[in-house]
This record gives C-alpha cells, sequence and structure tokens, in this order.
C-alpha cells in the first residue's frame, strides 16, 4: 500500500469559526503551498526550514483570498512522516471551502478519513495500537477515557506488547533452530527458562484481559439505572446528579413513561443516568410500555440504583424487602444500591431500624434527600468505589479497544497451548506452530502483521483531517 499523492482536509471541525487550519500533506506538499501562497516578506517556502511559521495570503491568480500563517513541516520530521503544511485561516466556511477548492485545483485530492495517521502508522511514525489512541484521544470526554488514550498514544500499551513478543521471538528463533539440528537431539532452548517466560506471558496477558472490563466502561460510560415505584423521587434524583432540571417532577404517577439518559462526570469517570418509568402494576398501554423498556434498562446497566420513599419503605418494608431480593436474584452480577429518599421525613431510630432491616441482604444503603441535595454526594462516592480507579492511578496498561481484547484472548490461547505442549514434552515442531500463532496475533495488535482490509475498518472510523 503505496500513497505518493499530496492530499487535503479541514483539521479543525466544520463550520464558521475564528480560525480554521486546512492541513496538506505529501511529497509535494510543500511545493503546492507555495505556488498558492504570498509572503508578506516575499519567502520562498521550498527554502524554510522545518517547523516554522509565515505570515502572507493566500492567492488566486490576482485574487486574494485570507491572510494566513502558513507552517511547515518537512519529512521525515511531520506528523505522517511526510512534507506538511497546515494553513491557519479565518474560520469563514466560505474562506475553506475556497481555499481547500484551489488547493484541489493545483493538484491535491481529498483525504479520506483518517488518511493523515494512517501515512504515520505507514511511514512507522506510530504503530497501530498508538494511531487508534488517537481516534480514543479526540473521542475522550472525561479524565479517565483522556488519561488512558494518552497513555495509549504514548505507547505504553505497545511498549509491552512489544516486549513479549520479542522475547517469546528469541525463543521461538531457537526452537526453529533445534528442528534444523532434529537428527542430532540437541536442545538449544532452556526449557525451564522457557517455562519461566511463558507463566510471565501468560500472567501479563491475563493481566490485560482482565483490564478490559474497566476499561471498556471507562471509554464508554458506566450506565446507572435508576429504578423504583412512581413519584419515589427518581427524577427529583436525576435532577439533584445532574445539577439541573433534566426530568420532569410531578406529584402524579406515571409521569415519567420513557427513559430519560444523562451523563455526570464522577472524579474523571462518565456516568450515564437512566431515569426509567415507575414499576408498578397497571393497565395504561403507555406506562406498561415504559415499565417493561425499565427491566431491559436494568439488564444494560452496569449498576442499579433502587429508589424508595423512606414513608412507604417504614410501612411496607417487608413487602419491600421482598422487592429488592428479587431484583438480586434476576440480576445477581450488578451492584444493587438501595436509596432510601426522603431522609429529612425520618427521625434517628427510624433510620436505625431500617439499617438493621436490611443488613442480611449484602448491599449499599444509602439516604438521602434528593429535594434538600443531602446525601447525593455520598451517593457520587459509592458510585465510583464501583470503577477500579487503583489502575489508573498507578498508570497500568488498561485495555479499552475490543480489537486488542480479541487478539490479547487469542494470544493467551496459543500461550497456554504451547505450556500444555511443554508440559507433556510435545515435539518442537508442533510447538512451533503455536508459538508463532500467538506471535501471530501479538502483531496484530502493533501492526507488524496486518492487510488492507483491516487498516480499512480501522481508520475509516476516524474523522476526516486527522
Amino acid at each position: 500500500m503505496l500513497y505518493n499523492d499530496s492530499i487535503v482536509a479541514l483539521a479543525t471541525p466544520s463550520g464558521a469559526g475564528a480560525i480554521a487550519v486546512i492541513r496538506i500533506s505529501g511529497n509535494e506538499a510543500i511545493t503546492i503551498g507555495n505556488s498558492v501562497f504570498k509572503s508578506i516578506k516575499n519567502k520562498d517556502l521550498l527554502k524554510q526550514k522545518t517547523h516554522t511559521l509565515h505570515l502572507g495570503h493566500i492567492v488566486d491568480d490576482a485574487k486574494t483570498l485570507d491572510e494566513v500563517l502558513v507552517s511547515i513541516f518537512k519529512g521525515p520530521n511531520s506528523y505522517t512522516g511526510e512534507n506538511t503544511i497546515e494553513i491557519s485561516c479565518h474560520g469563514s466556511t466560505y474562506i475553506q471551502q475556497q481555499i481547500i477548492q484551489l488547493l484541489l485545483r493545483k493538484g491535491c485530492r481529498m483525504a479520506d478519513p483518517g488518511e493523515f495517521t494512517l501515512r504515520a502508522f505507514l511511514n512507522g511514525k506510530l504503530d497501530l495500537s498508538q494511531a487508534e489512541a488517537v481516534a480514543d484521544l479526540i473521542s475522550s470526554d472525561n479524565e479517565a477515557s483522556h488519561q488512558i488514550a494518552m497513555q495509549q498514544m504514548r505507547g505504553g500499551f505497545s511498549n509491552e506488547i512489544a516486549k513479549l513478543r520479542e522475547e517469546l521471538l528469541n525463543f521461538a528463533s531457537l526452537i526453529e533452530l533445534e528442528l534444523d539440528f532434529a537428527e542430532e537431539d540437541v536442545e538449544f532452548a532452556d526449557r525451564t527458562q522457557f517455562h519461566e517466560l511463558l507463566n510471565r506471558i501468560e500472567f501479563v496477558l491475563k493481566r490485560l484481559i482482565d483490564s478490559f472490563a474497566v476499561g471498556n466502561v471507562i471509554k464508554n460510560g458506566i450506565p446507572v439505572a435508576i429504578v423504583g415505584e412512581p413519584n419515589v423521587g427518581k427524577s427529583t434524583l436525576l435532577n439533584a446528579l445532574l445539577n439541573e432540571e433534566r426530568a420532569i417532577v410531578s406529584e402524579i404517577a406515571g409521569t415519567t413513561r420513557d427513559t430519560i439518559e444523562d451523563e455526570l462526570v464522577i472524579g474523571g469517570i462518565g456516568f450515564r443516568f437512566i431515569d426509567t418509568a415507575g414499576i408498578r402494576e397497571t393497565k395504561d398501554v403507555i406506562e406498561s410500555i415504559g415499565i417493561k423498556k425499565t427491566f431491559e434498562k436494568i439488564e444494560q446497566a452496569q449498576v442499579v440504583l433502587y429508589l424508595f420513599d423512606s414513608l412507604k419503605f417504614k410501612a411496607l418494608s417487608l413487602e419491600y424487602i421482598i422487592e429488592i431480593e428479587k431484583i438480586k436474584n434476576q440480576f445477581p452480577l450488578k451492584p444493587l444500591v438501595v436509596v432510601i429518599n426522603k431522609l429529612d421525613l425520618l427521625s434517628e431510630q427510624e433510620i436505625a431500624i431500617i439499617r438493621q432491616e436490611l443488613e442480611t441482604l449484602d448491599l449499599k444503603l444509602i439516604f438521602l434527600s434528593a429535594k434538600e441535595n443531602r446525601g447525593v454526594e455520598e451517593l457520587k462516592n459509592q458510585l465510583l468505589s464501583f470503577v477500579n480507579t487503583g489502575a489508573l492511578r498507578n498508570n497500568e496498561t488498561i485495555v479499552t479497544n475490543t480489537r486488542h481484547y480479541d487478539s490479547l484472548l487469542k494470544a493467551l490461547n496459543e500461550i497456554q497451548k504451547v505450556k500444555y505442549g511443554l508440559e507433556t514434552e510435545l515435539s518442537s515442531d508442533l510447538m512451533a506452530i503455536d508459538i508463532k500463532e500467538a506471535l501471530y496475533h501479538f502483531g496484530t495488535i502493533t501492526g507488524q502483521v496486518t492487510n488492507d482490509e483491516l487498516l480499512g475498518n480501522i481508520f475509516a472510523n476516524f474523522c476526516i483531517g486527522k
């Protein structure tokens, strides 16, 4: 796959703004830029040093389109590894279109989605996992997802994989050497050291695979379902969490007939709160559909907040405890937080009684007043505790990419085959096959093994201009 032509695209978001940046990359990028740029000091861009800025005008024959700043990055010391020019112009959509159309007439081609980053990968500026981290960095909308993307873009994940692959490759070479001398029955690879290496690789792979559970929810946000009977304060709680009037609050039962979703960042982690329709027996067809959706949302959620009115709970505690047990049994793997709302209506003694009644259920219990915004911070801290942020604090590698996760699972499977072969004294030629498969799956993560279809699938999801 070779790219020799020059490409152009808008590198800033489309639409009007104060400034827009138009990027050109390719062997002729500086030549094309020079053909439309008139420096205020009559500079020739072809003679200027890399990583320099130049003030002037973009001109189309005798017509001046805009006053601009041109940045020059000469390959290989550029993002793509090629000659690159960035034109900072005024953010008028008319100006943007006029400059891009002029550059197309001068020999550029419109860039495909992610083509600048694709060229960076093909030119060895980034490996494939780092290139994918660029897209994650652009889409990051909270501190945790930003931190993970930055760590991967700097090569933290790929360095860990590359080290394992190199060690395995060294032993694979010795195994292959043994095959060349098979008739002489010699061993070049120390089996004890090889077993230790396989144990270490297996440990690291399992840690990375386990990290995906955390990484995936951090990247996509943690869905939290707020459930309970009508009129217990679900919408009020959602508004208190978001600190805005997002959901309609009414004394009329069944006001919320569909799910309402909104996001909130707590401690750098994104949470997606889902205010569901109240769970109750009803003959209202529309409300029944909403209640059905409630159970669908519980199925999709990572955490369930079961909200109760304090006075109703005090009067019907045994019935509600049965309902809580039903939810626990129906969704045994989901963290369940029982929230007793309208704390202001309970005495200390009544709170103690409710705590005692629920202590055998082994669940998290929080008392709050959504209306008075009391106990809301405690609830936020409780939600944050469900996320393993220790790996973030320790700057450990966290896997967030489904493709990487799949490759790690396949690599682990092959490593375990090699271990089994080593322990059962399998012949070297058969072990070599499994080792090659493991190396292949390692290579697909960083891009040492790739194909046009894989690259097409990855970079098609990028934005144009990156």
